[in-house]
């Protein structure tokens, strides 16, 4: 252990200012800790973690397998209830995965059996030229990597790939480089991205995921800013934004492009933006709608505001989420969405009154069929228009 800890130690122990010996001790331990927490836990041992990556996040647990309904909603009323001003964020400068990546990652926990095979399948492509130093920890890492950022080129691959082992400090570290690994991984990456068989049985993979990874992402953003809490937007990420961890995170964002869009939106409707869902469109439509609901009525977003939990009925009633804020604002959205199940007679009963979805402008009072309120866009954000 560095002697400088201990000379760290010794110098609050006698510090002598009279009657602050404590609480300078507790304020320099605190400053010290923190960072320790963070650099053992987030910046280790989730790279060492690697079962689903997704997982991974700041504030995080690798351990967690999912929330019911109730867990989530009693979480939501415990954060109204006590800190309602919490900031509530999908991606930070310190984000693993962007909120995207993610969203599309988590897909796999629906998928376990079809990811397995294609991992085998492209052990089987890579087999030819996959140096033994590549271990199989870091191949599925790789591989995990490989789907929630594609596309993806081989620099930028690498470099994060580099990093990644770095910080898990098992075969190689910042202090310590284990150049002969570092290598042979950069040199698969190479081969493996200029393997055009193998390119495009990944390619296959993702376009299969991404349709249910774009609900995902459509859903956790409408959540993100309607309930508890202030949302915070990381810049760039009002479109896809497929970024890993810094640097990659911190990449210019192109506002002109988001400007234009903005410009755009009041001239569209729900079925131009989801024909332009390639851009980003459906994402950003989503963040427009509900900040401007949220300036336009306010004291449905209020700290003392109430939070109501709504629940579906019928056959699929557990794929549904939805809430109610300040009474006369409703959030709904689908869960686990990779399989292409019918919504059946699942529906949601709405509070008395005629409701508008902002998302699509349907109108609809009394139950609604889930089916009807997803079918021209992902996620639902219903307004009271009048309670008679």
């Amino acid at each position: 252990m560095d002697a400088s800890l201990f000379d760290f130690m010794r110098a609050v122990l006698t510090l002598e200012i009279e009657g602050k010996n404590e609480s300078e001790f507790v304020y320099r331990f605190q400053q010290y800790t923190s960072p320790v927490m963070a650099k053992g836990v987030e910046d280790t041992a989730f790279y060492c973690s690697n079962r689903l990556t997704a997982m991974n996040e700041v504030g995080g647990d690798p351990a967690c397998t999912g929330f019911s309904l109730d867990e989530f909603h009693g979480y939501q009323l415990e954060v109204q209830r006590s800190t309602p001003t919490t900031m509530t964020t999908l991606s930070t400068h310190d984000t693993k995965r962007s909120d995207d990546v993610r969203a599309r990652l988590v897909v796999l926990s629906e998928i376990p059996d079809e990811f397995a095979q294609a991992a085998r399948t492209w052990q089987e492509l890579t087999a030819a030229y996959r140096s033994p130093q590549v271990d199989p920890g870091t191949e599925w890492f790789l591989y995990q990597t490989l789907v929630g950022a594609w596309p993806i080129d081989a620099e930028r691959l690498r470099n994060y790939m580099q990093k990644a082992m770095r910080e898990a400090k098992q075969r190689t570290s910042w202090v310590n480089n284990n150049a002969e690994y570092e290598n042979a991984v950069a040199e698969f990456i190479d081969k493996l991205l200029a393997d055009a068989k193998l390119v495009a049985s990944v390619e296959n993979f993702v376009n299969k995921l991404q349709p249910a990874g774009r609900v995902n992402s459509l859903s956790q953003t409408l959540v993100k800013c309607t309930a508890p809490g202030v949302p915070d937007l990381y810049q760039g990420g009002e479109l896809w934004d497929f970024s890993l961890v810094d640097p990659d995170n911190r990449r210019p964002v192109d506002y002109k492009q988001r400007q234009a869009l903005l410009q755009e939106l009041p001239k569209l409707d729900v079925s131009d933006v989801m024909a332009r869902i390639d851009e980003g469109l459906p994402k950003l439509w989503v963040i427009h709608h509900a900040l401007h609901l949220r300036a336009k009525r306010p004291e449905s977003f209020a700290d003392e505001g109430e939070y109501t939990p709504l629940k579906a009925s019928g056959t699929q009633a557990e794929r549904v989420l939805a809430f109610v804020r300040g009474g006369d604002v409703i959030t709904a959205i689908p869960l686990r969405n990779a399989q292409s199940r019918t919504w059946g007679d699942t529906s949601l009963t709405l509070p008395e009154g005629s409701w508008r979805n902002l998302l699509t402008d349907e109108s609809w009072r009394a139950k609604v069929r889930m089916e009807d309120m997803f079918a021209k866009f992902p996620v639902a954000l219903l307004t009271q228009e009048s309670k008679a």
